[in-house]
């Protein structure tokens, strides 16, 4: 891994968390993701399940983790089940983990080989009453694929029926979402790579360059600070693909006098950043489009000061629509008789700004997190209000990521990232 190693006792504390909400005579099973083919003896890069990740810090394949906290065998109560490497391995395919390396990664004591897997599973479940699987429950989840894990509950439910059945991820909703001080350490060191290529960009961009280009000049910068690609798919939108709120073509020339939207984020160790900014591709705001990322500007900053504990999502979302349709009646892109006659259910100002203005954000770009229970502190949300003119051809979306405190303002991960018009220009035009 380009990261360094990452503290075992996060891994510790995070399934005694875990273990703390489980029935009791349970035990929890959680699996690697697959690693996927793409044709011939292709696959695609290999990512770790995050679960997994989170529980333990194991980064490799075909890793299993048990959880299992009232087995009477003291031993057995915290398990991996790895690969079995060797030398053959370590030649074709770089050292795997050891048991010894597996302990020094997880803090688990208990290490197997998985051809060991069967056998002592079957004992486990001779103690054991429930099974808590893994499914994924997050609200955007779009899963077309069977699963590792899908395929290891279809086994063990085939070989011993009579189990209770349980789910993992209510509890790891609660978990996830709120991040531990070492969790948040990872995370700023993603936002701080992002803020290095985002320097670099600025030095970069000038008329005529193409969107790859400066998508190169981000991958440039992160691998070279030790992240392994972007968190996501990243946006280089220049012109009017800004108002195409997923584009990733990044295939266009950037012209003189357009916008360049560009939504991208480093990950570091697994943990991702986001972060939206539009720079003018000539250095040089035009009147219109420095008042439009102005008026974007203090709809941020006004909805990051709501971001406290006990503030409601949804509610959230209404109080950031009021600041979005004041502004936009001041641009002239609303009138009064627009959002007199609005559809409550689709306000005027989602004309322009129609997306919403805040995700979790953690291990995965879009994180774990209950949306209808309160904010609380050290959840780590985005901030990224948007205006989209197709007309006039450009799109203007600022984003930072932010750590709810218990007491005061949120903390902005992003730092000393540029985003004032001001700041912008100085950087393109030295």
């Amino acid at each position: 891994m380009k990261y360094d190693l990452i503290d075992n006792t996060l891994f510790i504390k995070n399934r005694k968390n875990f273990m703390a909400q489980m029935k009791p005579k349970s035990l929890a099973v959680f699996n690697s993701n697959d690693t996927y083919p793409v044709s011939a003896d292709s696959t695609l890069p290999f990512e770790q399940h995050r679960d997994i990740f989170y529980l333990s810090g194991v980064d490799q394949e075909e890793s299993i983790l048990v959880l299992f906290p009232d087995c009477p065998k003291e031993q057995y109560r915290e398990i991996l089940f790895l690969t079995e490497t060797n030398d053959h391995i370590a030649v074709w395919e770089g050292e795997k983990l050891t048991k010894e390396k597996a302990l020094a990664t997880s803090g688990v004591k208990t290490v197997f080989w998985l051809q060991d897997l069967e056998k002592v599973f079957a004992e486990l479940m001779t103690y054991a009453d429930t099974v808590y699987v893994n499914t994924n429950e997050h609200y955007r989840q779009s899963v077309a694929l069977e699963t590792r894990e899908d395929r290891f509950t279809k086994w063990w439910k085939a070989k011993y029926p009579a189990h209770s059945v349980a789910k993992s991820n209510p509890i790891l909703q609660h978990l996830r979402s709120v991040k531990d001080s070492i969790e948040l350490d990872l995370m700023q060191k993603a936002c701080d790579i992002t803020n290095k290529g985002f320097r670099r960009v600025l030095g970069f961009v000038k008329p005529g360059v193409w969107e790859y280009e400066i998508e190169a000049e981000y991958m440039h910068e992160f691998l070279r600070n030790r992240s392994k690609k972007f968190a996501y798919t990243p946006i280089i939108a220049s012109g009017n693909s800004a108002n195409v709120l997923h584009y990733i073509e990044n295939k266009n020339q950037c012209n003189d006098g357009e916008l360049i939207l560009m939504d991208v984020g480093a990950e570091y160790a697994n943990y991702a950043s986001d972060m939206t900014r539009t720079i003018p591709v000539n250095g040089r705001f035009t009147d219109r489009q420095k008042d439009v990322y102005n008026a974007v500007l203090r709809v941020k900053e006004e909805a990051t000061k709501m971001l406290v504990p006990g503030t409601m999502w949804e509610q959230y979302h209404v109080e950031v629509g009021k600041l979005m349709t004041s502004e936009l009646l001041s641009l002239g892109l609303l009138d009064k008789a627009d959002v007199q006659n609005e559809n409550p259910d689709w306000p005027a100002y989602k004309k322009y700004f129609m997306h919403g203005t805040s995700h979790h954000i953690g291990l995965d770009t879009h994180d774990y997190g209950l949306l209808h229970e309160p904010m609380q502190a050290n959840n780590v949300f985005t901030v990224e209000p948007g205006i989209y003119i197709p007309k006039e051809g450009f799109g203007i979306r600022l984003e930072d990521d932010l750590v709810i405190q218990e007491n005061g303002a949120p903390v902005n991960l992003m730092g000393d990232i540029p985003i004032t018009v001001e700041e912008i220009e100085d950087l393109m035009n030295k």
